[in-house]
């Protein structure tokens, strides 16, 4: 049998990844997800809004300092290679799925999720500066395998965690967020806005994504720093074009997104209904898919970052869920539900294709298609260095080139996938990459605090001398 035809032959294989999905992001995982978060959002004081503006100032004025620290790339390029992995088609394929099978309410879930994983996001990039270390090449290694074994060198559980947590990661690379669902969607793109056969899409992007990874995390970033930036930007103009131009269609449009959160949907057009449980339970799940938050794979591209306070790094990740999932997501699920396009009977990629064509005409679908094939490959790329990471932590640094192999391998692969199979088998490994990371956290929560009032009391000892 071959790889690709283990997922398709057939509704058994399918059905049954639908139990595990349903048993993984059941009610106890959607609890302790967004339960860390709003724990952590309290116990450092709604960090996420007092602390954006800081957050944001880092981003937009790097301090020139921070380069004189160790790391292997700057702190600004350690948050685009995030986001590289971040923004991709969870922005675009994500939300309309998640909107197609949990209704508009779903947009609602997705946002309130990122809020309290803004904090989580903060907690987790801080940790992992704190406590990362050098491998044999000389490279910076850390993320929730090393601050799980150092910062819970005391407890008997923490190597067993932190391996779980390697392999959960490397799972995720090959057949979750990393390879999958992107290539599959730059697939789907390229059929849509330049007619091209799936099987070229899949070589092109093989080399492509070979020619950049082989190079490692400077690599990675260097073509991160240009172009998550480029198509972010690009992106979220489209969105706002087709939003202002049905300015009047913007209030009942939000009404609708709030009151589907909280109420079931009822069918209209080619949607057949959602319930209240599965608009919470797509929403967060596709949320996590998108921005990553509690995910444990952002602190991998943070541990690399040349700072020195690890706060200050926790503070410039934090903004990656802020970008991706209030900016980014919320403007692709008002499109979606604004045009009308969440009632058609177009899923995924198409469905927002077909929202932008309806806004822009034809202009929109290339918007669309350029920006998904832009945000895949850059996630394809980040998601290769946080699998190599945990390959390194696993089995050292022999591991790194055989992993990039089968890596690279597999990228041709996910262009035969269906997409039911490929979002259900993504979520899974989501979820068993979540656990391990919560635990920790949550473990560590009083070295967060601390560490956390120090960073900030610093600074108004420093202002105070002013």
């Amino acid at each position: 049998m071959a790889f690709t035809e283990l997922f398709t032959t057939g509704p058994d294989i399918l059905s049954i990844l639908k139990t595990i999905d349903s048993l993984v992001w059941g009610p106890p995982l959607l609890l302790f997800l967004v339960g860390t978060g709003v724990y952590l959002t309290l116990s450092l004081g709604l960090i996420q809004v007092f602390r954006l503006p800081l957050a944001l100032r880092y981003v937009i004025r790097p301090d020139s300092s921070d380069n004189d620290h160790e790391g292997d790339i700057s702190s600004f390029a350690a948050l685009t290679t995030a986001l590289a992995a971040t923004i991709g088609t969870g922005n675009i394929v994500g939300v309309a799925t998640a909107i197609k099978a949990g209704g508009p309410g779903a947009l609602f879930w997705m946002g309130l999720a990122a809020f309290f994983g803004m904090a989580t996001k903060y907690a987790e990039c801080m940790l992992a500066v704190k406590y990362r270390t050098v491998d044999e090449n000389g490279q910076m290694a850390g993320g929730p395998m090393h601050y799980i074994t150092r910062g819970l060198a005391d407890k008997s559980y923490s190597r067993p965690l932190a391996v779980f947590f390697a392999f959960s990661g490397v799972c995720v690379a090959f057949f979750g967020i990393g390879i999958f669902p992107q290539v599959n969607a730059i697939a789907d793109s390229a059929a849509i806005t330049l007619n091209v056969p799936p099987f070229y899409t899949a070589i092109v992007i093989t080399i492509l994504v070979a020619m950049v990874t082989i190079g490692g995390i400077k690599s990675i970033a260097k073509v991160a720093q240009v172009l998550v930036p480029f198509m972010a930007v690009a992106y979220v103009l489209g969105c706002l074009i087709i939003i202002f131009s049905n300015l009047e269609l913007l209030p009942s449009t939000v009404s609708l997104i709030i009151r589907s959160a909280f109420t079931p949907t009822a069918a209209a057009g080619g949607f057949l209904g959602s319930t209240m449980i599965l608009a919470v339970q797509m929403g967060i799940a596709r949320g996590v898919f998108s921005n990553e938050s509690g995910l444990g794979s952002a602190p991998i591209a943070a541990a690399a970052a040349r700072i020195r306070e690890p706060a200050k790094q926790g503070l410039i990740s934090m903004t990656g869920t802020f970008f991706d999932t209030i900016i980014v997501c919320t403007m692709t699920g008002i499109v979606l539900v604004m045009t009308g396009a969440w009632t058609s009977d177009f899923e995924g990629a198409y469905m927002t294709s077909y929202a932008f064509s309806t806004g822009l005409e034809s202009f929109g679908s290339l918007i669309v298609g350029t920006g998904l094939m832009f945000f895949a490959f850059t996630t394809i790329l980040g998601w290769n260095y946080y699998g190599e990471r945990c390959v390194q932590f696993l089995v050292g640094v022999r591991g790194i080139m055989p992993y990039r192999i089968i890596y690279i391998a597999l990228v041709g692969g996910g262009v035969y996938l269906t997409l039911d199979t490929i979002w259900i088998l993504a979520d899974i490994v989501n979820g068993l990459m979540v656990i391990p990371n919560l635990i920790a956290i949550l473990a560590l929560r009083r070295i967060i605090v601390q560490e956390t009032r120090k960073y900030f009391d610093g600074l108004e000892e420093e202002s105070d001398s002013y």
